[in-house]
């Protein structure tokens, strides 16, 4: 009993520090927005998983949004995601979306929830019910700040989204699908990627169709972050030249550049594959051939 009282207070302690050494480093950070040039220069990493809170901080003050409102959808038990440093610095209002058990006890133990308005959604999202969870909470319009990260149909849920949809978007793809094709995996609801093949690799979009869904949303790509499996968007309606004039957007070749080897094996091992053996592991995979709307095996277009 002394023990599971000490580690939480370790957590919370480790939380705090996180939150205090975190805000002093980004504050001073934006004293150098006007000379960023890429994106990635801005990662860093307070409650985000890969860095991901530098980056939404330098868009979000770009464009004069101070309170946002925000989704994410995907946020395991809140210790990582990439809004609850929003929540926390902000006073933000926001949803959270999750299918883990007891989703609300477990973000509870991790936040201390009258820091601002935010609203916990225990479901698994797929594309027919994504507009009903938003408009059942109000978050349907208006929002500022959009967050998806569901290791699997993420395509077809931003597909079932309207036009300008968000503000600024940040989304999941799959760097191992490469820079050519315009592929994701189907649609099936409850997808796990674990259970799809058992290496993990196999899960989401490539990023060449995530940018032609989004641009067809009325977004632009902004860029990734140095690991090379989130994307940053804006809407159109914020025009690159006026808001963001120095950054460079690279080509979406190179930002598929990705050396993560997180493959398992059929005992759930890590075999840490690289380069094309990864694609080679899964193969037999189905996907979806988005140019030709199709279904197809990964060994025909790779």
């Amino acid at each position: 009993m002394i023990k599971f009282f000490l580690l939480k207070f370790a957590a919370k302690f480790i939380s705090s520090i996180q939150y205090s050494i975190g805000l002093s480093h980004i504050t001073i950070m934006r004293k150098n927005y006007k000379k960023i040039r890429n994106i990635y220069d801005l990662e860093y990493k307070v409650f985000s998983q890969n860095g991901e809170d530098g980056i939404i901080d330098f868009i979000l003050r770009k464009l004069n949004i101070e309170k946002p409102k925000f989704v994410e959808i995907g946020v395991g038990d809140y210790t990582e995601s990439n809004t609850r440093f929003l929540f926390e610095s902000r006073t933000a209002k926001g949803l959270i979306i999750d299918c883990l058990e007891d989703l609300s006890i477990k973000v509870s133990k991790n936040l201390k929830l009258w820091k601002g308005d935010l609203k916990i959604e225990e479901i698994f999202i797929n594309s027919e019910n994504i507009m009903s969870v938003l408009e059942k909470n109000n978050f349907e319009k208006d929002i500022d700040f959009f967050s998806l990260d569901i290791d699997g149909i993420d395509y077809w849920i931003i597909k079932s989204l309207p036009a300008n949809f968000s503000k600024v978007a940040v989304i999941e793809y799959n760097p191992i699908f490469g820079h050519e094709h315009e592929v994701t995996v189907p649609n099936i609801d409850k997808f796990d990627r674990t259970s799809y093949h058992y290496s993990n690799l196999c899960y989401g979009m490539s990023l060449r169709a995530l940018v032609s869904i989004m641009e067809f949303k009325n977004f632009y790509f902004l860029g990734s972050n140095l690991r090379r499996n989130n994307a940053f968007f804006v809407s159109k309606n914020f025009s690159k030249d006026a808001f963001f004039p120095n950054i460079k957007i690279s080509n979406i070749s190179e930002n598929v550049d990705c050396n993560i080897r997180e493959s398992r094996g059929i005992k759930k091992e890590l075999t840490y594959l690289s380069g094309q053996e990864r694609i080679k592991e899964i193969k037999d995979c189905e996907i979806i051939d988005l140019k030709r709307d199709i279904k197809v095996k990964i060994k025909d277009l790779y």
